[in-house]
């Protein structure tokens, strides 16, 4: 199991800027957070700081202390109200937002972050490490602060995500309980007082707790403690709820008694995927993304999750990608219930079916190829190259999605070019006479090769209008073959006398098939 605690530690905060963003201009007037701003709730008689923003917390105010003393602090602190409510509504909407983009089984971990549990998904997303740094920097063009940490359970990731200063942290599997070791126990989702009082006993750490006998300190704290630290140690398993939006398409099947064998988890999968296209029918769209979640006799949720290179409610073709994972789930004891869910949908457009000889003939369809593929690998590893409009030779080319359509575009034939470009021109070693001749010899990787033919050069300038470096820029570019009789494609940076056109130096962008 690997989960996910996305921390967002600016909450109440973020989301008042964000909602400042989009209110009417008589009320963005009335709220400043430019200065120190505390956000502040009633807790019976007393009035405590709930929030902070980045100037207040530098002014020496956090959370907890009361509006009095941050007062008496600093003198022109901006203070609201604060909107819990609000709050917690906007981290549901997160919450949906994560779910549709990372996993199926995403939860709010209230107040200030969400927990995702993403076994499974990650190859999807090019690996933890960069589906961590994904999700990071979203929220960061969303003027939302974030720190994101995986581990083996809810517990550890809650706590490293919230003890680390790092945006984001990968817990190797099997790492995380020697380093939970380190942290304060306040980092383990227990009560402040609790805290306090575990403090002023001596305990500071985690390891204070875990070398102590259980009996004296659950007498005197209750069961909660243990719970949590076998919780963030694994050895108790807490089982993650996803939320659901209401307008979600779902069909779902409750059993009797629970199943567990592979032919009958397959059987009910065709049948939920038969029911749920029905109902993609009746409001004319197709899917994109669906999960498939099987909820087990221990309360614990395991899921599948598939994507579509285009909308498609074809129930026998989604049931096979389906089928295709059902490995990856372990039933337990049993699955009491399942539920399939079209988590991204879009407008479904049919096509006419030409049945005249005279027709055309249709284009072919590889959607079907390109979905299994994708789910098996990852669809951020399927490509294909679209033409663009540039004579820099590695801006003329960007990848698409491989379902897309069309551009419209295609490269110019001016000029021969190679099979093969280089993702980034690489240095080569030359022997060449200035200005205009190609080299006589080069070594390229270690090897050296003697040029037996040349054409070229074929002159391409920099792009002025993208900045002010590349005016004067110029690449000579020359086909040469070996004595082998290998095709390579050089250049020379530089027109060979301006030193302000280019460095002079040869490279090696392309190889010819």
């Amino acid at each position: 199991m690997r989960v996910v605690s996305l921390f967002l530690p600016d909450w109440p905060i973020d989301r008042l800027r964000r909602a400042q963003g989009t209110a009417p201009e008589g009320r963005a007037a009335e709220i400043s957070l430019d200065g120190p701003l505390v956000l502040v709730q009633r807790i019976g008689n007393r009035r405590l700081v709930y929030a902070a923003n980045g100037a207040a917390r530098a002014a020496g105010l956090k959370p907890g202390i009361a509006v009095a003393q941050a007062q008496a602090l600093v003198p022109e602190l901006g203070i609201r109200d604060a909107e819990v409510e609000a709050d917690a509504a906007a981290l549901e909407k997160l919450g949906l937002w994560a779910l549709r983009l990372y996993s199926p089984l995403v939860a709010v971990d209230a107040p200030d972050g969400l927990v995702i549990d993403t076994s499974g998904a990650a190859h999807l997303h090019g690996g933890e490490d960069a589906m961590l740094a994904d999700m990071v920097a979203r929220l960061a063009a969303l003027s939302i602060n974030a720190r994101a940490a995986m581990a083996d359970s809810w517990g550890a990731a809650h706590a490293f995500a919230r003890a680390s200063s790092r945006p984001v942290l990968v817990v190797p599997p099997g790492e995380g309980p020697a380093l939970l070791q380190r942290l304060p126990i306040a980092f383990l989702r227990v009560p402040r007082d609790m805290v306090e009082q575990l403090r002023r006993l001596g305990f500071e750490r985690v390891t204070d707790i875990a070398s102590q006998p259980r009996a004296p300190l659950t007498q005197r704290f209750g069961p909660q403690l243990h719970q949590r630290l076998d919780q963030a140690f694994g050895r108790l398993r807490e089982p993650i709820e996803p939320i659901r939006a209401l307008e979600l398409i779902e069909a779902r099947r409750q059993f009797a008694e629970p199943i567990g064998a592979s032919e009958t988890l397959a059987r009910y999968t065709g049948k939920l995927a038969a029911a749920l296209c029905e109902m993609l029918v009746a409001k004319s769209v197709g899917i994109r993304r669906l999960d498939l979640l099987f909820h087990r006799v221990d309360s614990e949720v395991q899921a599948i999750r598939i994507g579509t290179a285009r909308p498609n409610r074809d129930a026998k073709r989604l049931t096979r990608l389906l089928c295709d994972k059902l490995e990856t789930i372990d039933p337990g004891f049993g699955v009491e219930a399942m539920s399939l869910c079209a988590t991204l949908v879009e407008n479904f457009e049919t096509r006419q079916v030409r049945n005249s000889l005279l027709d055309e003939a249709p284009d072919a369809d590889v959607s079907s190829l390109v979905d299994i593929l994708a789910n098996r690998v990852g669809g951020e590893k399927l490509y294909r190259f679209a033409p663009v409009e540039s004579d820099v030779p590695e801006r003329s080319v960007a990848r698409i999605a491989p379902a897309s359509a069309s551009t419209g575009k295609t490269w110019p034939l001016r000029q021969p070019r190679p099979v093969r470009l280089l993702r980034k021109p690489e240095l080569i070693e030359t022997m060449a006479l200035l200005p205009d001749h190609p080299p006589v010899s080069f070594s390229w990787r270690g090897v050296r090769r003697r040029v037996k033919r040349a054409d070229g050069p074929e002159r391409i300038f920099g792009e002025w209008w993208k900045r002010d470096a590349e005016n004067d820029a110029v690449r000579d570019y020359f086909q040469v073959e070996d004595e082998q009789g290998e095709r390579f494609w050089i250049f020379r940076a530089g027109d060979g006398e301006h030193p302000e056109t280019g460095a002079q130096s040869w490279y090696l962008h392309g190889i010819f098939g």
